[in-house]
């Protein structure tokens, strides 16, 4: 059976085709969607990406402060929290009973509401591994910052947390290309990403193979270009000569 690609350059209203391809005013082709919903996965992934970096950080930090307690005891139960309710069922609850709870987040749009979703489930899963690249540090290194007068905020700053971000890109990589793919969950609320495309062109065309083949191909091209863009960054940020030990022991 013949695939027939020119599904892709079909008018999504009167399905008839479309010279070159790309519609023009409210007359789109599906590849002209098709490359609108492309931008919406973009822009979940990275806003949620994003979200999940900087509290994925506090959290981690918190749960490796040597002398608080309560701090370390509250970002442990946010990892625990987040990792353990799947994670479409957080997308709903953000969608469906957090604008209840919060009337602030009644007024948001749907898209904002995903990639806090999505940030906040990933942040649990950087701040595991934020906290693995401290404790991976020689004790020294804390030694060295308080023998300078530093205090925890700038110890943290200045000499823990520039070295344990360098060695966790690898981790950081698997995760930023988990990210994407995740936000496939956004399809749940109708946010209009690669796989509610799918869904919806291909019952309206009935070409599902070709359709999910275009779809398919998108999430490669972009999980590939993240993984190139993070190997660049891993590759110059190296600590030349070091050595993670993340178990026996080691750690502040």
């Amino acid at each position: 059976m013949a695939l027939d690609w020119q599904v892709f350059c079909l008018d999504t209203l009167d399905k008839e085709p479309v010279k070159g391809c790309f519609g023009s005013g409210k007359d789109i082709t599906y590849l002209d969607w098709l490359l609108q919903a492309w931008g919406q996965t973009v822009i979940v992934a990275a806003g949620a990406l994003i979200v999940a970096l900087v509290v994925g950080s506090i959290i981690g930090v918190m749960r490796t402060l040597p002398d608080s307690p309560i701090l370390t005891r509250v970002g442990n139960w946010w990892v625990e929290l987040f990792r353990n309710i799947p994670l479409l069922v957080q997308i709903f609850l953000w969608y469906h009973v957090m604008p209840f709870i919060i009337p602030a987040f009644a007024g948001m749009p749907k898209l904002a509401l995903v990639i806090m979703g999505l940030g906040l489930f990933t942040s649990a899963r950087i701040a595991e591994q934020v906290r693995a690249g401290i404790q991976a540090l020689p004790r020294g290194q804390r030694y060295a910052g308080m023998a300078m007068g530093f205090t925890t905020a700038q110890y943290y700053r200045y000499v823990l947390l520039p070295m344990a971000y360098r060695i966790i890109i690898p981790p950081l990589t698997s995760e930023s290309m988990n990210i994407f793919k995740n936000s496939s969950v956004a399809f749940a609320v109708s946010v209009t990403e690669l796989t509610f495309f799918a869904q919806q062109a291909g019952e309206e065309t009935s070409k599902g193979i070709e359709i999910y083949m275009g779809v398919t191909a998108l999430y490669i091209i972009s999980a590939f270009t993240i993984n190139r863009i993070m190997a660049f960054i891993e590759k110059r940020a190296r600590v030349p000569g070091f050595v993670s030990n993340t178990t026996g022991g080691g750690g502040h």
